[in-house]
């Protein structure tokens, strides 16, 4: 326990979740330490006290683990309400089905080419793609080598967070499960 200016105790614990809570990136191990001044293991005990806390039914938040560190996250089911919140601009509305589509295609075969993606899909995609890259869910990766250079596109970090996947090595076993 810390105190603060006030003379109240403060556990590690609350320290954290404020911290995750005010945060607009996730937190690595080491960062929330230096926050907190205490050891690894007492933030990683107190990690698995605010996840667990999370976990019972009623609560609307989820502890996110990434590839960066730790976020906190709202629960699946809370997204019909709580997307009430944002205004209807594009940025903000749930993925269409083409989105979907197109989005596990990258996933899977990424890095791919718009020509392959429509070719799967067997429907044009720029406009599509064009939304999942302002959304920031894709990103292009480089070029392909050939006639006419075409783009190649990929996932993004904020693609995994989207979808509650920790990191690529967890994407890569994503798609190897039907394999």
């Amino acid at each position: 326990m810390r105190g603060n200016d006030a003379g109240q105790k403060v556990t590690t614990t609350a320290i954290i979740e404020a911290a995750l809570f005010l945060s607009q990136e996730p937190l690595p191990l080491d960062k929330l330490g230096q926050i907190c001044g205490v050891p690894l293991a007492v933030i990683k005990d107190s990690l698995q006290k605010i996840k667990a806390d999370l976990a019972r039914n009623e609560r609307g938040l989820v502890l996110l683990e990434t590839s960066k560190g730790f976020q906190l996250g709202t629960k699946p089911e809370t997204a019909a309400c709580v997307e009430k919140l944002f205004t209807a601009d594009q940025i903000n509305t749930p993925l269409s089905q083409a989105a979907l589509e197109t989005l596990a295609i990258i996933a899977a075969k990424q890095p791919v080419t718009r020509l392959e993606i429509e070719n799967i899909r067997g429907v044009k995609a720029d406009g599509v793609i064009d939304n999942l890259l302002k959304r920031g869910l894709i990103r292009i990766t480089g070029r392909k080598e050939g006639l006419g250079r075409p783009l190649l596109y990929g996932v993004t970090e904020k693609f995994l967070h989207y979808f509650g996947i920790k990191d690529s090595k967890e994407l890569e076993e994503l798609m190897n499960l039907d394999t």
